[in-house]
């Protein structure tokens, strides 16, 4: 057996070299931060570029959304058997890709239209970019340390959304502040984002490990990864972790979706410019953000000395808070009020992701690993496709609080379904699992 590599206090799974895990440490930094500029640069370009009336943001945002999870649906079972068959690496540099193309087409839209066609693109970017992510989490850490590595790029997600957020969410009123128009300002802060993703790619292309997984079995067929994922749920730990998906993506797409939209609607009906609208909404968004960041490092190491089933209830009770307390506030620019609301959302968002991924983790078959993972993406699209079809019409016909209070009454139900699992079937330990695994090699 291949000896195990460490970075700091995380053990790496045998075959996994540091410079793997520092590739996917970056990967992990700018994947999530570059899907998510994408809410950033719409509510931008829906303002200044295509002039769409405030009352009609919500719906239309809703919609592209939707239909990117339609086709991200359409998708996923397709690119986890890639996964499992020519590997992790090329799948996550052609997410990278797409990515690049989505950012440097998206402010040459002429009419909203425009924007479902790229939202196409911007799918295929998020199926390989999540699949690909989803099934390096679980290959690269020895089970003991797999909280420690999901915190790590849970912290790193929200650092790198942070960062991609708050530093290009600024260029708009920059460029206009050096002269440029407010349409100019929006294609050369899209073009720099291209960039960024153009560069991942080529990161990720050099250090990220080629090859599968070896384990010692016969590799499935495509008949059987394609059936897999789901077949897979007859094991109520998956099942639920599903479940978890299914929220937690849900909840993340709220909290990108919405949070910004909220307060760039606030902002302007304050007599706020799109720019000067935009930099206050990305200020509660990063927030946010760094509320996930900071709960990581505290939130990870629990989650190893727990049962992966009672870590997620604890997970979601966190998440319930978060998104329930948002009912008592009333303005979300009204900084320093706003903090805690927002402090409490980003806890909880980053919870129920380290609760769902530590579980899928550590329960899906290696040999089918990027399949079962596919399923627990389509459940998480699933959630995107129905809580942000539903949160974006009752942003607009009810309150911007609405999407908010539907994601925390789902969390508040699952804590339920978290505790009925650890009853019936709370699963192995994770030495127990960690000693099954000990002769899996991931191939050089």
């Amino acid at each position: 057996m291949n000896p195990s590599h460490r970075i700091g206090p995380i053990e790496l799974a045998p075959g996994v070299r540091p410079i793997h895990g520092w590739t996917f440490m970056y990967g992990g930094f700018v994947s999530i931060g570059l899907l998510v500029f994408i809410t950033i640069g719409q509510t931008y370009i829906l303002n200044e570029h295509l002039n769409i009336p405030i009352e009609q943001q919500g719906t239309l945002s809703g919609d592209l959304v939707f239909w990117t999870e339609i086709v991200a649906l359409l998708l996923f079972i397709p690119a986890g058997i890639l996964i499992d068959k020519i590997g992790r690496k090329p799948v996550f540099v052609a997410g990278m890709l797409f990515l690049a193309t989505t950012y440097a087409l998206y402010p040459l839209a002429t009419q909203a239209s425009d924007l479902f066609l790229y939202r196409t693109i911007y799918a295929l970017g998020v199926v390989a970019i999540a699949g690909a992510l989803s099934t390096v989490l679980a290959d690269y850490p020895a089970e003991p340390s797999r909280g420690k590595l999901v915190a790590a790029i849970g912290m790193l997600n929200g650092l790198g959304v942070v960062l991609i957020s708050q530093g290009f969410g600024a260029f708009p009123e920059l460029f206009v502040a050096k002269g440029f128009s407010g349409i100019e300002a929006g294609i050369y802060t899209h073009a720099l984002v291209a960039a960024l993703a153009l560069f991942s790619a080529l990161v990720l292309a050099m250090g990220l490990k080629p090859g599968v997984p070896v384990t010692g079995i016969a590799q499935p067929g495509i008949k059987e990864l394609f059936t897999s994922g789901f077949a897979e749920a007859r094991n109520p730990r998956i099942l639920l972790s599903y479940a978890a998906a299914f929220i937690a993506r849900g909840d993340q797409s709220i909290n990108a979706t919405f949070v910004v939209l909220w307060g760039t609607t606030v902002g302007i009906t304050m007599g706020l410019s799109s720019a000067q609208a935009i930099t206050q909404a990305t200020i509660i968004f990063v927030i946010t953000q760094i509320s996930a960041l900071l709960s990581a490092p505290f939130l990870g190491p629990i989650i190893d000395r727990l049962n992966r089933v009672t870590a997620l209830a604890i997970c979601m009770a966190l998440a319930a808070v978060g998104n329930l307390a948002v009912v008592l506030l009333a303005n979300p620019l009204e900084l320093p009020q706003s903090i805690l609301f927002f402090v409490l959302l980003g806890i909880g968002q980053m919870a129920v992701f380290l609760g769902g991924q530590s579980l899928i983790g550590q329960e899906a078959p290696v040999a089918k690993r990027g399949s079962v993972l596919a399923a627990f993406n389509i459940s998480g699209a699933l959630g995107i496709l129905l809580i942000i079809f539903i949160g974006g019409r009752l942003f607009d016909q009810i309150d911007p609080r609405a999407p908010f209070v539907l994601v925390g009454c789902i969390n508040f139900l699952l804590i339920f379904a978290s505790l009925w699992v650890r009853w019936k079937a709370p699963g192995k330990s994770i030495e127990e699992v960690a000693q099954e695994r000990a002769h899996i090699t991931p191939q050089v």
